[in-house]
């Protein structure tokens, strides 16, 4: 089954996003979410999506380009979502291959992502589809 990947670069593809990025992260505000996508993508985040046939997007991936001097250049993938009732067809791991497959065409040697350690499906997906858990992510709240 071939997936139509597009990239969100309007206000209108912006709001197509909106509920399958808020599945991953409710507490955006939505109101508030064209303006923040809008800076986001400003500062370099990209956002991907496929579209179902009810015209807003039922995957999403978002991403930007990153370089750190122990793993060079690379995308590092914020988000990856895809609503409940779209689960189990692949478009996540078609967001996955589409990152992955840009990553390539740029020379980069890696793609990297954190996910929450109670993600296990998600975590599911990233080792099938290639990905190792190379280390612990900390955060501290200020």
């Amino acid at each position: 089954m071939t997936m139509n990947i597009q990239l969100a670069t309007t206000d209108t593809d912006i709001r197509k996003c909106w509920k399958a990025l808020q599945a991953l992260r409710p507490h955006l505000v939505e109101a508030d979410f064209v303006d923040l996508l809008k800076e986001m993508l400003a500062e370099g985040y990209q956002l991907a999506f496929i579209e179902g046939p009810n015209g807003y997007a039922e995957s999403i991936i978002g991403f930007r380009y990153l370089q750190f001097t122990f793993n060079g250049k690379h995308f590092y993938i914020d988000d990856l979502s895809t609503l409940p009732e779209a689960r189990g067809q692949g478009q996540g791991g078609a967001l996955l291959d589409y990152v992955c497959d840009l990553a390539r065409q740029k020379g980069y040697q890696v793609v990297t992502l954190d996910s929450g350690h109670h993600r296990f499906t998600a975590h599911r997906l990233y080792l099938n589809k290639g990905f190792t858990i190379s280390s612990h992510h900390f955060s501290k709240t200020l």
